[in-house]
């Protein structure tokens, strides 16, 4: 009786969570080999271009502290921006609040570093990945980019991006090992599956606007 319970569970098992696996690991290893050689890790690799993208995130742990994340990003930008690698820098981050406001914050971080305000370009609608790409596109009028982020996201924007007709490449900030990126990398595999279904219901930002000249 045991046995047949068991051959039961393990039926359900395979049929609902096997193609979920599945799915999971096509979608992550379709995108990883599309980007392949595509993001660099040294600046003296990276090709030039007119705009780098920094993709916006939190610049303070909701538990407390710094988010090192944040931290590598606009460390990963100055440098950039520095050797002459990019001349501009759009900034694509959640603008949800007069209480949080990722563009802003990192402007300013972006100019103690010493970039001219007037090299930064703010885009207060990049809600998601893919908000971030489209409007670089379409709002910004871009058609090559410098995506400015750590590796597992360049990766995903990179894909995005040129799904929507934008040429991309990644500068990749310094990321982190261990435990710390554990619940990051689980967060990845399944927005990795998100970035295809937006892609069959060819879903939009959430705002447009007007154009904006980067220049």
């Amino acid at each position: 009786m045991r046995a047949i319970f068991k051959n039961k569970y393990f039926t359900i098992f395979a049929i609902f969570f096997i193609p979920i696996l599945l799915v999971i690991v096509v979608a992550n290893v379709t995108i990883h080999l599309s980007t392949k050689g595509k993001t660099y890790d040294k600046i003296e690799d990276i090709p030039t271009n007119k705009v780098g993208i920094v993709l916006g995130t939190a610049k303070m742990l909701v538990e407390g502290g710094s988010n090192p994340y944040y931290t590598h990003r606009i460390n990963a930008a100055l440098a950039l921006y520095k050797a002459g690698k990019i001349r501009f820098i759009l900034v694509s981050g959640d603008n949800g609040s007069i209480y949080y406001n990722e563009p802003n914050t990192i402007k300013k971080d972006l100019i103690k570093g010493g970039i001219p305000a007037k090299k930064i370009f703010l885009d207060y609608a990049g809600f998601r990945t893919l908000d971030s790409m489209v409007r670089a596109k379409y709002i910004f009028g871009l058609e090559n980019v410098t995506v400015i982020s750590q590796e597992f996201h360049n990766e995903r924007a990179i894909y995005l991006a040129e799904k929507k007709r934008l040429n991309a490449i990644g500068f990749n900030a310094k990321g982190l090992s261990g435990k710390e990126s554990i619940k990051i990398q689980i967060r990845e595999y399944f927005a990795r599956v998100k970035v295809f279904i937006d892609l069959i219901l060819n879903t939009q930002p959430r705002f447009y606007g007007e154009r904006v000249e980067i220049k």
